[in-house]
């Protein structure tokens, strides 16, 4: 990454390019980590790498590790009473159409998965 950026499908192959979003998404112990990797994806996709999809994941699981509140409302605190609670949202009236920017489903949609 510190030689090329980030590795998009177009320098690396779909699946090794899938395998870094996944990895950084989970370094949840290595902060840095997500924050480099949020940086460098960050550019990628301004420069027109696809993935903004996965930028927003990668961005809420960031904010959420930093204790601050995610835009996308892609990360889940918990169960109560059977249903998911998204952890605290910046927009929270605005979360379906910043999803849908991205190219995520509305959040009532997402939910229903971990229902």
């Amino acid at each position: 990454m510190a030689e090329h950026g980030w590795p998009t499908a177009e320098l690396v192959g779909e699946e090794a390019a899938r395998a870094a979003w996944f990895i950084a998404q989970h370094a949840d112990r290595q902060l840095d980590i997500q924050r480099r990797a949020l940086r460098l994806m960050q550019q990628a996709v301004s420069a027109g790498a696809p993935g903004p999809r996965e930028l927003a994941f990668l961005r809420d699981r960031t904010l959420v590790n930093e204790g601050r509140q995610q835009v996308y409302g892609t990360q889940i605190a918990g169960v109560k009473d059977g249903a998911p609670v998204p952890w605290p949202c910046e927009e929270p009236e605005r979360v379906d159409e910043l999803r849908a920017a991205v190219g995520i489903e509305p959040f009532d949609e997402y939910v229903a998965r971990f229902s």
